[in-house]
């Protein structure tokens, strides 16, 4: 603000009209580039932001570029001119959403190294996640899974679910099984079907999930020998 200030005192000139005293303030180029390049950051956030709210509302693949437009209250043309094309919307949009809702850190369950109660720790921080974001993320899967710009969100849990099997001492098969369940259990999917269709707190659905997935750690021709000699 200061250096605003400066700028505008040193174009400051006197002068005299018909006997009148006049001061005639100046603009420098330099003060004028960067109040230009502030408008523009503040009409590009305006875009941005007008597109996250359509994408959670109503799904990016029925936002337009005029519904966008008309939203943040600038022509097409501007859209147009800070986005070119879709992909740098979405990677723009995307790009502030998840900056605005950090993933869960994997990392940080590594410090439990019992692995029910790792994956205990995964699956709460996980669901957790998905209800904070199930408006952006819902319409999301739904519209563009496959998108380019939403690899990152499949590649943070296929590294989750590499964390979260760690601490199993399993191999081959079971091992496999075990990887399979753990990654169901953190999908977005399993958790909206578990607490919107079966109406189950998230609590639940972590402590379903956890018994779940611990089983898929057994050789399931192993358990069905049991059950047949149980018989």
């Amino acid at each position: 603000m200061f250096h605003d200030a400066a700028n505008l005192l040193a174009c400051v000139e006197h002068v005299k009209f018909r006997g009148t005293a006049c001061t005639i303030i100046g603009v420098s180029r330099p003060y004028q580039l960067k109040r230009r390049a502030q408008h523009q950051d503040q009409t590009r956030q305006r875009i941005i932001e007008a597109a996250i709210e359509l994408h959670q509302t109503i799904g990016p693949a029925a936002t337009t570029v005029s519904e966008i437009a008309e939203r943040a209250e600038v022509g097409r043309v501007t859209v147009y001119r800070h986005f070119p094309d879709e992909p740098s919307l979405a990677r723009a949009c995307s790009g502030q959403y998840f900056k605005r809702h950090p993933f869960p850190d994997p990392d940080r369950w590594r410090a439990r190294t019992d692995p029910v109660e790792r994956l205990r720790t995964g699956l709460r921080e996980t669901y957790a996640y998905h209800r904070a974001t199930q408006a952006m993320i819902s319409h999301v899967l739904a519209d563009a899974r496959d998108h380019p710009v939403v690899a990152p969100y499949h590649d943070h849990w296929r590294h989750a679910t590499e964390v979260l099997a760690e601490p199993w001492r399993l191999r081959g098969r079971r091992r496999a099984l075990l990887r399979a369940g753990i990654a169901v259990a953190l999908s977005f999917d399993t958790w909206r079907t578990l607490t919107r269709e079966q109406r189950l707190s998230d609590n639940q659905a972590v402590e379903l999930m956890l018994r779940l997935t611990c089983d898929c750690a057994h050789d399931p021709d192993e358990r069905t020998s049991n059950a047949l000699a149980k018989r």
